[in-house]
C-alpha cells in the first residue's frame, strides 16, 4: 500500500519512519510513504502557500492552489486514471473518529493521500473538491495534521504481516474482534514481587484454562469500569457467555 502524505513539514517524519518495530513496514516497502511539501508548488520568491482569511479573523488559511498542484503532482506520480485515485484523507475535528474498525480497513486498502492541515485551516474549496474522507483522532485540537498522520500509519503498519515479532500479538490488543471488541487485561514479567506486590495466583499456576479465565475476567472488569459501551456492544452482539454474564453480575 502507499500513503502520500501533504505536510509543510516533511522532516517531522524522518524519526518516525526510522525508529521502532515498525519501520520494518517502512523499510520493506510493505507501507510506501511518500512525503509532498506544498511549498515546492507555490509560486513567488517566498513559495507563499497561506494567506488572510476573508471575513477576517485570526490566523492564516491555507491556500487552494498550492495544494491542488501537489495533489496533481501526486496523482501524475501514481500514474492513476480517474477511477482509480486513491482517496483523500484530511485530519480535522469534524471527521469521524479513528477506531480499530477502521484501521483495519485501512490496513487492508492501497493507501491514501493524506493531508495535514496547519494555521486555521485549509481554504473550503479545496476540502470540497478533493477531500473524500475526514479523521478525527478525538475531541481536541493539534497544531497540524502531522501527528494524526503517524497515528494511523503507525496503527496500519503494525497489522502488516511480519512487522510485529509475534504475528498473534496484535491480536490480544483492546478492541479487536477476536476479544470480542473488549479492552485488553493487565500484564506481568519478572521478578515475581516488585514493590510489595505478587503477580496474581492464576498466572503462576501453569493451567491454560484457568489463565484464559482469569484474562478474560480482567477484560470484562476493566472495560464494563472503563468503556461499558463496548460490554453493551458485545452483548448486543451476542459474544458474552454465561460465565462472562456472571462475572459482570458481580461488579454490579
Amino acid at each position: 500500500m502507499r500513503f502520500d502524505i501533504i505536510t509543510l513539514f516533511p522532516e517531522l517524519f524522518a524519526p518516525f519512519l526510522a525508529i521502532g518495530v515498525t519501520r520494518r513496514a517502512y523499510a520493506g516497502g510493505q507501507v510506501d510513504v511518500r512525503l509532498w511539501n506544498p511549498r515546492d508548488q507555490a509560486e513567488g520568491n517566498y513559495r507563499r502557500v497561506d494567506d488572510r482569511p476573508f471575513g477576517g479573523g485570526p490566523g492564516m488559511v491555507m491556500m487552494a492552489e498550492p495544494l491542488a498542484r501537489c495533489l496533481a503532482a501526486i496523482r501524475a506520480e501514481r500514474g492513476e486514471d480517474v477511477a482509480s485515485q486513491a482517496p483523500v484523507v484530511l485530519f480535522s475535528p469534524i471527521g469521524e473518529p479513528l477506531n480499530h474498525g477502521a484501521v483495519e480497513r485501512w490496513s487492508a486498502s492501497a493507501g491514501a493521500v493524506l493531508l495535514c492541515g496547519r494555521y486555521e485551516g485549509i481554504d473550503q474549496r479545496f476540502i470540497d473538491t478533493h477531500v473524500n474522507v475526514q479523521i478525527s483522532l478525538g475531541d481536541f485540537v493539534l497544531s497540524g495534521g502531522e501527528i494524526a498522520a503517524m497515528a494511523l500509519l503507525d496503527a496500519v503498519a503494525r497489522l502488516q504481516p511480519g512487522v510485529l515479532n509475534d504475528e498473534g500479538s496484535h491480536q490480544l490488543d483492546s478492541f479487536n474482534p477476536a476479544l470480542d471488541g473488549l479492552l485488553d487485561c493487565p500484564h506481568y514479567t519478572r521478578p515475581e514481587e516488585w514493590a510489595g506486590q505478587q503477580v496474581p495466583a492464576p498466572l503462576m499456576s501453569g493451567h491454560h484454562a484457568q489463565i484464559e479465565r482469569w484474562r478474560r475476567d480482567q477484560r470484562l472488569a476493566i472495560t464494563a469500569r472503563h468503556r461499558p459501551d463496548l460490554i453493551d456492544a458485545a452483548r448486543q452482539a451476542g459474544l458474552l457467555g454465561k460465565a462472562d454474564e456472571a462475572v459482570l453480575a458481580k461488579l454490579a
